[in-house]
């Protein structure tokens, strides 16, 4: 089915809404709880259901914010962006295996002997929902 015609339920976002408790983040305890609403999401993958995919949108969104204001992200380099985004978010090389398109390349990327291409820019973008030009 066409994502862009998927129809909320407002019961099952409303409920999916009070569980998760969004809100505007102002600190790293509130950043973090939003973090792990985010991280359940997407280890669902593919099977999210449109209401969930809009609170995924939503709490994305709102750490985005966060990040952007008391983190300084386009003062970083990109490879300290993309070190934070993995610590703050337990992810681990193996996991961005699949995102270099192989374990070698990962590993040069995050030792710093290889630069961030545009190619993995954008699928770092989509694997950790936040824009590209973080890491370019």
């Amino acid at each position: 089915m066409n994502r862009a015609v998927r129809r909320i339920d407002p019961t099952r976002y409303k409920r999916l809404l009070s569980q998760a408790m969004p809100v505007i983040i102002e600190t790293e305890e509130e950043n973090e709880r939003m973090l792990k609403v985010i991280k359940r999401l997407m280890d669902k993958g593919e099977g999210l259901s449109p209401e969930e995919e809009k609170l995924l949108k939503l709490l994305t969104r709102l750490v985005e914010d966060f990040e952007e204001r008391y983190y300084h992200p386009r003062d970083a380099t990109p490879l300290e962006v993309l070190q934070h985004l993995m610590e703050s978010r337990e992810v681990k090389q193996t996991h961005l295996w699949e995102v270099f398109g192989s374990k070698g390349i990962a590993s040069e990327v995050l030792n710093g002997k290889r630069g961030i291409s545009k190619t993995h820019a954008r699928a770092l973008a989509d694997y950790f929902h936040v824009p590209a030009d973080l890491f370019i």
